[in-house]
């Protein structure tokens, strides 16, 4: 049964290109969990589009969002934070559309945020023994290089999207930097909002990964995006270098205020 009482401040934003089958049990989930879901499906071509758009029509909970182009996920989920924001929301829960997310814990996530506005609620990883082993040592190096940019401030794994963003923040960072519109979204995102100093606090999530033969659509390029995150961090390697003594003070900071607790 889906959940019927609408939030005023928290939505789910799904960012969706091409994801096959799976994204119909996605929302489906999604909005079991939630009220509203929004699908932003981004240039899709295969046939995903009409499928979410007559499944809107019979729902009122869940709104489709159609970009005419790709552009990419972080382009994605831009176009539906600019949207709630002219709606009113102050907040996005951001899960990917090929059902490798915990659709059971949004509720968990909203409430963690909605106890703490002002932070970023991340989910931390838990990886199956299905996981490719190569995407599992890339996401420790980037893990590694986020934690070196941010002085360790708590990201834990800077690739996972299923998180809860507060918007204004996020879209301030967004539209004053041209990059962030793809595969590069999700660990950018995290590490600049750790400079502006939006406090993350982490949830256990279990991961999923779809075979092909489970209607598992991967639409990572190991050349392209790996190239995409080195440059990416980088230029965040060398844009920390001068703000090394605010997140100095930052970090020291946290630690007077942990200590005293």
């Amino acid at each position: 049964m889906f959940t019927t009482q609408a939030s005023s401040t928290h939505l789910v934003l799904i960012p969706s290109y091409n994801p096959g089958t799976r994204v119909d049990d996605t929302v489906r989930h999604a909005r079991e969990n939630w009220n509203p879901v929004w699908v932003v499906v981004d240039g899709s071509t295969d046939g995903s589009t009409a499928r979410l758009q007559a499944m809107a029509g019979r729902d009122p909970g869940l709104r489709v969002i159609v970009l005419p182009a790709n552009r990419g996920k972080g382009a994605a989920v831009l176009a539906g934070l600019d949207e709630a924001a002219a709606y009113g929301f102050t907040h996005v829960l951001t899960m990917d559309s090929d059902g490798q997310h915990p659709a059971h814990l949004i509720r968990t996530f909203m409430a963690a945020s909605q106890a703490d506005p002002g932070a970023m609620v991340l989910g931390l990883p838990q990886f199956g023994p299905e996981a490719p082993r190569e995407r599992v040592y890339w996401r420790r190096l980037s893990n590694l290089c986020a934690n070196l940019e941010t002085l360790w401030a708590g990201i834990g794994d800077s690739l996972y999207g299923f998180r809860v963003y507060p918007i204004a923040p996020l879209r301030t960072i967004m539209h004053g930097h041209g990059w962030m519109r793809r595969f590069d979204f999700d660990p950018e995102v995290a590490v600049r909002l750790c400079w502006e100093g939006v406090r993350p606090v982490r949830i256990a999530s279990p991961v999923r990964y779809f075979g092909p033969g489970e209607g598992g659509v991967s639409h990572f390029n190991y050349l392209r995006d790996n190239v995409l995150l080195t440059w990416m961090h980088l230029r965040l390697l060398a844009q920390c270098v001068p703000r090394l003594p605010k997140l100095i003070a930052m970090r020291w900071q946290e630690h007077c205020s942990t200590a005293k607790s």
